[in-house]
């Protein structure tokens, strides 16, 4: 019995109570064949079967419904008395100019499961406050070492709409080194870099912050380029046009490496599953492979 662990349980009584692996993956928000193993792995700690499969159905045996019988009365009064610990808690997230789509449901899930609440805190430095105290867990545009990917986003060119290229649809991103950047020095995602060397765009403008940024462009003083999550920005002079075969913007989540919050790795938990299941199929098979281990920040 060393071997089973609060997931494993969890698992179990998602697939009996779903009826089937599929409905109980999407609770779960595992993959099916993840959900799979863990069930294989409960039943190889047990030493007994505790489903039968076959193609069209999903039934419990004898031992897995004396399991979901035992179960359906202790599990729900063991995660209260592990969440009993954590209520009045607080997690502070950090962040610099804009949240992913669906953190609203990631908030809600995390303060449901563990009782503890989020505070949102704005900070325009590159680790948005995690390094200097002022955040426990932080989401971040663009790469950051030993931080958990999210997701990918899109990226997308901000252009004033006084400007030639307001009357585009689309854009490739190979056409952009034409015109002059703008680029958000501390928080922001692109830089000339991302071109080839020899074909690189001038930066015209800089600005230390999302705000100096959007304002500039809006000015004219050059073309923008961020994640398509930009657009939720609402701007009178400035229009954001489609870009192609630009490089996609990673989305990232951190925490500190030492002496981190005791719930930052079941918020980081909890933010992937969701925001995973948000980005959708598309974007799962842009970036396929099994996630990687949550990792914090040095």
């Amino acid at each position: 019995m060393d071997g089973v662990e609060l997931r494993h349980l969890r698992a179990f009584m998602a697939v009996a109570e779903e009826g089937g692996f599929s409905y109980a993956a999407a609770r779960l928000q595992l993959g099916q064949p993840v959900l799979s193993r863990t069930i294989r792995a409960l039943e190889e700690a047990v030493g007994a079967r505790l489903f039968d499969r076959t193609t069209r159905r999903v039934e419990l045996t004898e031992a897995g419904r004396r399991l979901r019988e035992d179960l359906a009365g202790l599990l729900p009064r063991l995660d209260e008395a592990l969440r009993a610990p954590c209520a009045g808690s607080l997690v502070r997230l950090g962040f610099t100019w804009l949240l992913p789509d669906g953190w609203p449901r990631v908030s809600q899930a995390f303060e449901t499961v563990t009782g503890a609440r989020v505070r949102l805190v704005r900070r325009d430095t590159p680790l948005a406050g995690l390094d200097t105290g002022d955040c426990d867990v932080a989401v971040l545009h663009g790469e950051h070492p030993n931080g958990h990917l999210l997701r990918h986003e899109a990226r997308v060119a901000a252009v004033a709409r006084s400007s030639s290229l307001a009357r585009r649809r689309v854009l490739h991103w190979a056409e952009l080194p034409e015109w002059p950047l703008v680029a958000n020095t501390l928080t922001g995602t692109t830089t000339p870099d991302l071109w080839p060397e020899g074909r690189r765009p001038t930066i015209r403008c800089t600005a230390d912050n999302f705000d100096e940024w959007l304002e500039a462009v809006a000015a004219g003083h050059g073309v923008g380029v961020a994640p398509e999550s930009v657009r939720r920005y609402s701007h009178p002079d400035i229009r954001y046009i489609k870009l192609k075969n630009a490089p996609p913007a990673p989305l990232m989540i951190v925490f500190p490496a030492k002496d981190a919050h005791p719930l930052v790795t079941r918020f980081v938990e909890i933010a992937r599953g969701i925001l995973s299941e948000a980005a959708g199929e598309s974007m799962r098979a842009d970036h396929p492979g099994p996630p990687g281990e949550i990792s914090p920040v040095s």
